[in-house]
């Protein structure tokens, strides 16, 4: 069973909630000046700066209008790949082969972005998609197209359909890679969308965007991301660039276990391209302010125990629970603990059993894990354990 503690809800949880407040009043004492309250203007054609786990947008400028997203659309191409993996649909040792198509519209003689791999051999999944996140590898791109749809044109339709699902009113796929065609479009506010999506819903896949090189076919290419490496908390995401669009990217950072995604588009050069974005995600996480609300060690609640030496177990941090949160957001935030329970003894001490989440408004904003403080070994008396029982299936259990 899911037990939930809301810090606003009893006694105990009263007190415990008023203990985070006042640490966060003390933190933010000082004189407050919020980013809200700044003008803000970007010499972006398009552009968005969202927060990764809530959805917030902290702010737009022609989000919403249809643009041919060059190589950012392969975050779709690879949505497709992400979601056939997790639901065990493909392997990342399964092979793909580099078609002559695939070879000659994406490969070396396309002089586009390429991972450089020749014509008919066979290459891991986990090297094309290394090869997309990394290279912008268009032969990888088409080759993963071709073995998953049977043909370019049949993914794209399957792209398209899958945005759908996903609630993406307005984004079209013509083809896997983002070259130039006909009725290929999509919005910024679409792009942090399903950047979002990878994020938050398969982060063990998320890792390939922050890797700075790769080497394929003996050679070695940089991640074209310019934020790697550069600006603090950087790990993603993607760049693009056609004529028709000028210069784009999606970028990523994470600061204090908060997360913002930018979306630019219609620059003029990658200088410009690179700076927009820094500035943009400065402008978001100047929003927040760092709220310390647990040190590491400290007690955050205890969990019923059953069949156990003692009646609970204390539940506390590793680590500090540190994050960042919006003068708002400071207003209306809830801070709950949850895990499954009752615990059933023997317990180990040091177990990970639930996590401590911070909601605003009703949306999760920052989660952490919470482990036992100590042991509880088994009770031999079979009176404790009947009396456990009965608790137990009072409470509802």
């Amino acid at each position: 069973m899911l037990e939930t503690a809301r810090y606003n809800t009893n006694a105990q949880a009263r007190h415990f909630l008023a203990c985070a407040v006042i640490a966060i009043t003390l933190l933010v004492a000082l004189p407050w000046k919020t980013a809200a309250a700044q003008e803000f203007e970007t010499i972006a054609d398009y552009a968005i700066v969202m927060d990764s786990r809530s959805g917030k947008v902290l702010f737009e400028k022609n989000a919403d209008e249809l643009v041919p997203p060059a190589s950012m659309s392969k975050i779709m191409t690879m949505i497709m790949v992400f979601e056939r993996l997790k639901q065990g649909r493909l392997k990342l040792t399964d092979e793909f082969t580099i078609t002559e198509d695939a070879w000659r519209r994406g490969g070396a003689p396309s002089r586009s972005s390429t991972m450089y791999a020749e014509v008919g051999s066979k290459v891991s999944l986990e090297n094309l998609i290394k090869g997309v996140v990394i290279h912008s590898g268009n032969d990888a791109a088409i080759a993963i197209a071709q073995a998953i749809g049977g043909t370019e044109d049949g993914f794209a339709d399957d792209m398209t359909r899958r945005a759908r699902e996903l609630g993406l009113p307005k984004s079209t796929f013509k083809n896997a890679t983002g070259l130039p065609a006909e009725g290929h479009l999509t919005t910024m506010r679409e792009l942090a969308s399903l950047t979002r999506y990878i994020i938050e819903v398969f982060p063990d896949y998320y890792k390939y965007y922050g890797i700075r090189e790769f080497t394929w076919n003996n050679i070695t290419q940089q991640n074209r991301n310019p934020l790697l490496g550069k600006y603090r908390g950087a790990d993603g995401v993607k760049t693009g660039y056609i004529r028709q669009s000028g210069y784009g990217m999606i970028g990523s950072a994470e600061r204090e276990g908060r997360r913002l995604v930018v979306v630019v588009g219609g620059m003029k050069s990658r200088r410009d391209r690179a700076q927009e974005a820094e500035r943009l995600l400065d402008f978001g996480f100047r929003k927040f302010r760092a709220v310390r609300l647990f040190s590491a060690g400290d007690t955050v609640g205890q969990a019923r125990v059953w069949g156990g030496e003692a009646p609970s177990v204390k539940l506390v941090t590793k680590k500090d629970i540190l994050t960042l949160l919006s003068e708002e957001e400071q207003a209306t935030a809830e801070v709950q603990l949850v895990y499954s329970g009752p615990l059933k003894a023997p317990i180990k001490g040091g177990t990970a059993i639930g996590v401590v989440r911070i909601l605003s408004d009703g949306k999760l904003v920052y989660k952490a894990p919470v482990h036992t403080k100590n042991s509880v070994p088994a009770t031999d008396s079979i009176w404790k354990k009947a009396l456990d029982s009965a608790l137990f299936m009072a409470l509802g259990g």
